[in-house]
């Protein structure tokens, strides 16, 4: 199997229930930085058990799956014995050996539609430009700093065609003057929403996605962004902003990033 198709089957066995399966997929050392769960492969296979004894089926729809090098990141709605839809991102690293040796993610409830009529999860389409990957790459580093962490704000239109500009955020309207409508409409509810550190970014051909960390109305948040580039411009984005739990909730002391 291909790391993306070893990964897809991980996340499966929440679904089938198949310890055995999900056991042949994991390094014993796995490690964990969902801080919901203990850390370890056992850790893991705990809570594939747990989820087969459900009384309600756990269901997983994966959206879209990317590969950048000994790292896998899908796009993907759960629905944990019937807890309710999350939209998550997932980023599973391989060691040399082709098992899944760490494990890092973000979920957030899948809500409704944008003001634009878009959903989290919408809009799949296949990756292009694999030799501009780290072109592109760099372009969403690039823009993390300048605008994300606001360094050089006035550089913004620089990153996008126009007003076209896909969002998938419910609360966000397409097109950069929704972005900045947006955003106005925090800072009137004294809400900033802050990028101090990116942790990875990670991309395959056209899309590019960036874990950072930062603060939301003052609360600790983990940002994960995907990002469809188009022509060197910056055209789609899809995101799940997860709120960092207390250090004394942690069933792992891995951290989050």
């Amino acid at each position: 199997m291909t790391q993306i198709e070893k990964a897809k089957e991980l996340i499966n066995t929440f679904a089938e229930g198949d310890v055995q399966k999900a056991q042949s997929l994991l390094a014993e050392g796995y490690i964990q930085h969902n801080l919901a769960y203990g850390t370890g492969r056992e850790a893991f296979l705990d809570s594939v058990r747990y989820l087969a004894s459900a009384p309600v089926k756990t269901t997983v729809n994966n959206i879209r799956a990317y590969e950048d090098h000994d790292k896998v990141f899908l796009h993907t709605v759960y629905n944990f014995a019937g807890a309710g839809e999350q939209a998550a991102f997932d980023i599973f690293r391989f060691d040399s050996e082709g098992k899944i040796a760490e494990h890092w993610d973000n979920l957030a409830a899948l809500t409704g539609v944008s003001p634009s009529g878009h959903t989290q999860i919408d809009n799949g389409a296949a990756v292009e430009d694999l030799e501009k990957t780290e072109e592109n790459r760099r372009l969403v580093k690039e823009f993390l700093y300048d605008v994300m962490q606001g360094n050089n704000p006035a550089k913004t239109p620089d990153y996008f065609e126009g007003d076209f500009y896909i969002q998938h955020n419910t609360g966000i309207a397409d097109g950069l003057s929704g972005l900045g409508a947006a955003l106005a409409a925090l800072a009137k509810q004294n809400i900033q929403m802050i990028y101090t550190t990116v942790h990875q970014v990670l991309a395959q051909g056209n899309y590019v996605l960036a874990v950072s960390e930062g603060t939301f109305g003052g609360t600790p948040t983990s940002y994960y962004d995907l990002w469809r580039v188009e022509n060197g411009k910056i055209a789609e984005h899809w995101d799940v902003m997860e709120p960092i739990a207390d250090r004394e909730s942690w069933r792992n002391t891995n951290g989050k990033f």
